[in-house]
């Protein structure tokens, strides 16, 4: 009878840990469209803690690229902290922040929410090689959450990869692709890997895209390969162009996730990774992944705003406005969840259960 009790006890114990201490930590890109620190800060906040229906984007972390300066990435943390419903809690790191263009250029930022994630530290993977190779520097930021159980080093590729369709251009995607693959193999440990960001693909069969998704390396959640440019099967999943002429027809800011994030073990992708987005809505229930915004509505127009039924007209309008009138981005987000560490006194009351639970068993 003793030992069926002290199994009971441990079901006990792990069922109540599973249910009562799980969390989410939201994960998003967003290419913020020349962002001087300027300009937008009522669409931005808005587009960041709006609600509609009970949604709202309220990330944890943001992946952003065309941050243009410090004194900008300083001033995009002023504007998330002192927006209505924010917590207040933000901050930013980069190794450096000298442009989108021109030599040495470097545009690519962390902000974080304190509470969620620590440990952040800023790696620099490769530089801007002029008109030759990377036209950007890339960065790997490397975080851990808070009070996570399984206390994995998160590494994250912020990428702003080259843009255009032209053999040269898609041989300079190669080389960030090829720059990031080298990296990850060589690192080691609890460590789990991300590639976000603005990857200016227009195909998944790319050389770029191929070098990232080979085996071992990183896999696109919501299992979507194809021709994304203007290409209507893919309506749910386009990110740009949410204002401009260009209209939506364009996959090019995306999350990728190494193995580690769906291997049943850990901090996981929420969701059923590799499972192929829905194409009949935007709310697919496999996936936590979501363009924002995006209701698949706008194909190969400017962001649906009346109606748009995922975000509602306010946010939407909001979205188009921080987006710009030059080729602006949807900021793209998705949720990792884990197990948290309890609380000491919520561990001892725990522990009062799973010892009543042997007692009522010994007794019976």
């Amino acid at each position: 009878m003793l030992c069926f009790s002290r199994r009971g006890a441990v079901l006990a114990l792990a069922l109540l840990t599973t249910s009562a201490f799980a969390d989410d930590l939201r994960v998003a890109t967003w290419n913020i469209s020349n962002y001087t620190g300027s300009d937008r800060t009522s669409a931005i906040q808005n587009a960041v803690y709006g609600s509609f229906q009970g949604r709202s984007f309220s990330p944890d972390v943001i992946f952003a690229q065309e941050i243009q300066s410090n004194s900008a990435a300083n001033q995009f943390v002023n504007v998330l902290n002192s927006a209505s419903g924010s917590p207040g809690d933000w901050s930013v790191t980069f190794g450096s922040l000298t442009g989108t263009s021109g030599t040495n250029a470097s545009d690519s930022a962390m902000f974080f929410r304190t509470s969620k994630v620590q440990s952040v530290a800023t790696v620099k993977v490769g530089a801007a090689a002029g008109t030759s190779g990377p036209p950007r520097d890339t960065w790997r930021f490397d975080f851990t959450i808070n009070g996570s159980v399984s206390g994995e080093i998160f590494s994250a590729y912020n990428v702003h990869m080259k843009s255009g369709t032209t053999v040269d251009d898609q041989n300079r995607r190669q080389q960030e692709g090829q720059l990031i693959a080298n990296n990850w193999s060589t690192l080691g440990g609890n460590r789990l890997g991300m590639v976000v960001g603005d990857l200016n693909v227009q195909d998944s069969s790319q050389a770029m895209y191929q070098t990232l998704t080979a085996p071992g390396f990183f896999a696109d959640p919501i299992g979507t390969p194809g021709d994304w440019n203007n290409n209507s099967a893919f309506r749910f999943v386009h990110t740009q162009d949410p204002s401009g002429n260009g209209g939506m027809d364009d996959r090019h800011d995306q999350l990728l996730m190494s193995a580690g994030l769906h291997d049943g073990v850990g901090a996981e992708y929420k969701g059923v990774f590799g499972t192929a987005y829905s194409t009949t809505t935007w709310d697919d229930a496999n996936h936590s992944y979501r363009s924002w915004g995006n209701d698949g509505t706008s194909f190969d127009n400017s962001l649906t705003v009346s109606g748009n039924t995922m975000v509602g007209s306010s946010i939407a309008q909001s979205l188009i406005d921080t987006a710009g009138t030059a080729g602006g981005h949807l900021p793209v987000f998705a949720d990792i969840t884990y197990s948290t560490v309890p609380e000491p006194a919520t561990l001892a009351i725990v522990g009062l259960g799973a010892a009543a639970l042997i007692r009522r068993r010994r007794q019976s």
